[in-house]
């Protein structure tokens, strides 16, 4: 009698180098392979920093024209911290403040001083960056920073077109702190956004969203964001239309849009210009004391092991490596600055 053979069990070794096979696939670098599938590097993005000239003023605008609250005032130097963003001789003042459950820092180098926000600067510069604001009311919060002679960025708020299926009905508009950084209120319809945005809360500005990042290349920026460090790509759009055009005030805009989360905290959205193209790159020489200076700060489970794998995929360090931090003056004791294909600064973590 002849008997059929069996269809051979794959060997596990071959299923154990799956991961490595498919990662010299698709071109990326071996070591980003030994992740297993939902061990995201980073877990939560903790907070959105920015650097401002003059603290007590920018304090001021965020709490009174703001409802931000001030949770914490510190003011640290020394090699570590030199080390940790790339400045020599600092000494930095960091205020963070909280709006709902997200956070902002805000850090005055009192030494050295950096450079201002170019007077010229456009929304589709690669140094641009934002955080969205959610408001309950996009009337009245337009009324509010009318009435504190907010400078603006857009014309007035702008409805998103209903042929937009992904963007439809969501209201926004770009306003500038006292420093220049750009600032975005916006209200979703009731058929987007977090449900936590829906609740009932009594509140006009109710947190903080995401924050935007202008990028040259929305697939180099996810190889990033997404293959190396973990983020989830949760939303796509691609907008354009006269009412995109006054929001980003750039004559023509034309973009893709991609949204990405960690397990926790707002998200990270690229804003690629398909249209127009002559945004201008972060300059070579830009350093986290100059005013144009953004860090989304990232928690990672394990920051030597995060580095190692951004280090394998070709990351530019500011930090020459992870940082001991010998107190928990900035809330955390091991960290490091590197930055994405575009310049913009990520501040990785460790509690």
């Amino acid at each position: 009698m002849r008997r059929t053979p069996r269809p051979q069990a794959t060997p596990l070794r071959l299923i154990a180098a799956l991961p490595l096979l498919l990662a010299l696939a698709l071109g990326l670098p071996a070591a980003l392979a030994q992740q297993a599938p939902g061990d995201a590097l980073v877990s939560a993005v903790d907070a959105i920093g920015m650097t401002v000239a003059d603290m007590e003023h920018s304090v001021a605008f965020y709490t009174k024209v703001l409802p931000f609250e001030k949770v914490a005032d510190v003011e640290v130097a020394g090699a570590d911290t030199e080390h940790l963003q790339g400045v020599f001789g600092l000494r930095m003042r960091v205020v963070r403040l909280r709006l709902g459950d997200e956070f902002v820092e805000l850090t005055e180098y009192l030494a050295p001083r950096g450079r201002p926000i170019p007077v010229d600067s456009r929304s589709n510069d690669r140094w641009f960056q934002h955080v969205a604001i959610i408001v309950s009311d996009m009337d009245r919060a337009y009324h509010h920073l009318r009435q504190h002679r907010v400078e603006h960025a857009s014309t007035g708020p702008q409805r998103l077109p209903d042929w937009n299926r992904n963007a439809a009905g969501i209201r926004a508009f770009y306003f500038k702190d006292p420093d220049g950084h750009h600032l975005e209120i916006l209200q979703f319809p009731p058929d987007k956004g977090d449900p936590k945005w829906h609740r009932p809360s009594g509140r006009l500005f109710l947190g903080i969203d995401h924050t935007a990042i202008v990028v040259g290349d929305t697939e180099a920026s996810l190889r990033f964001y997404r293959d190396v460090l973990g983020m989830k790509v949760v939303g796509e759009s691609e907008n354009s239309g006269t009412e995109q055009e006054h929001l980003n005030n750039v004559f023509g805009a034309r973009l893709r849009i991609t949204t990405l989360k960690a397990a926790a905290g707002p998200a990270v959205e690229f804003l690629e210009y398909l249209t127009p193209r002559d945004g201008r790159p972060m300059p070579a020489d830009a350093r986290a004391n100059d005013l144009w200076h953004w860090q989304t700060r990232l928690v990672a489970r394990d920051a030597e092991r995060a580095a190692g794998s951004l280090r394998a995929g070709r990351a530019a360090f500011v930090s020459p490596r992870v940082v001991g931090l010998p107190d928990a003056l900035l809330g955390f004791r091991k960290g490091f600055l590197v930055r994405d294909p575009d310049g913009h600064a990520i501040q990785v973590i460790e509690r």
